[in-house]
């Protein structure tokens, strides 16, 4: 079975969420033990337990938006309950309308714009995403946006010169991913929105 680039980068993906998150959900565990049998208290646990609740959650995004993708669905409940723990420790509000399940790879493909829309706002907003006859549309509002043209040139199939760091991954793999699922990402801006369709 041949892999190429993308794929093997998300089956790198996965691997890593898959074996960091027993990990990290048996420190929750343990967290709740100790604060249960009253051994510790105070704002040392508060944050070490903040601390995982955000790592549990981030690694949970991450495995859908950086790991391989299926046609295997994932309900609604299950998106829902990923994005309602990456507010508790995020920036971002999310508002996800659908009201049935979706294919992995579609989740992903909003996930990883969810992401780019991130970047975009650096002082938090509201992160909606839409689909109506199989077109998906997420659309980041804020206050203030921070814009990289050239950078965002690269979603939609552009060229760009700005160079693809760990923090800027997902810039690259949207367009990656949407070609994979035959579908093209075009981006529309204005002063205080950024608009995604694939």
């Amino acid at each position: 079975m041949s892999v190429d680039n993308a794929n093997l980068a998300a089956l790198v993906g996965s691997r890593i969420c898959h074996d960091l998150i027993s990990p990290i959900g048996a420190i929750n565990n343990g967290l709740e033990l100790l604060g249960m049998s009253g051994d510790m208290s105070g704002p040392e646990l508060d944050l070490i337990s903040d601390s995982v609740a955000n790592a549990n959650a981030r690694i949970r995004f991450f495995r859908i938006a950086f790991g391989a993708a299926s046609d295997q669905q994932i309900s609604r409940s299950e998106v829902m309950s990923v994005l309602a723990d990456m507010e508790k420790g995020g920036r971002l509000k999310f508002q996800w309308t659908l009201q049935d399940g979706c294919s992995r790879t579609e989740v992903r493909l909003a996930f990883l714009a969810a992401l780019c829309l991130e970047t975009s706002l650096p002082y938090g907003g509201n992160v909606r995403v839409l689909c109506a006859d199989g077109k998906w549309t997420v659309i980041g509002e804020g206050s203030k946006l921070n814009i990289d043209g050239d950078l965002w040139a690269r979603v939609s199939g552009g060229s760009s010169t700005t160079a693809v760091t760990p923090a800027l991954v997902q810039f690259a793999m949207l367009p990656e991913a949407a070609k994979a699922d035959s579908r093209t990402v075009r981006v529309e801006q204005t002063l205080e929105r950024v608009t995604i369709q694939f």
